[in-house]
């Protein structure tokens, strides 16, 4: 909603993506867990970063 962390989830999920190419939904939960994000729930977010990775392969 306001894009206030979506800075810091792109670059946590980057990293997460370099050290682990098929992360699980725990696994990213996990690696975005250093992010807050008081507007929405993070499902969305954990969705596109295992979509992204399942595309990448």
């Amino acid at each position: 909603q306001c894009g206030f962390c979506t800075p810091g989830m792109l670059i946590s999920a980057t990293a997460l993506l370099s050290r682990t190419p098929d992360p699980t939904e725990e696994d990213v939960r996990i690696g975005l867990s250093g992010n807050l994000c008081r507007c929405t729930g993070y499902a969305k977010i954990v969705k596109a970063v295992v979509r992204t990775a399942g595309e990448a392969r």
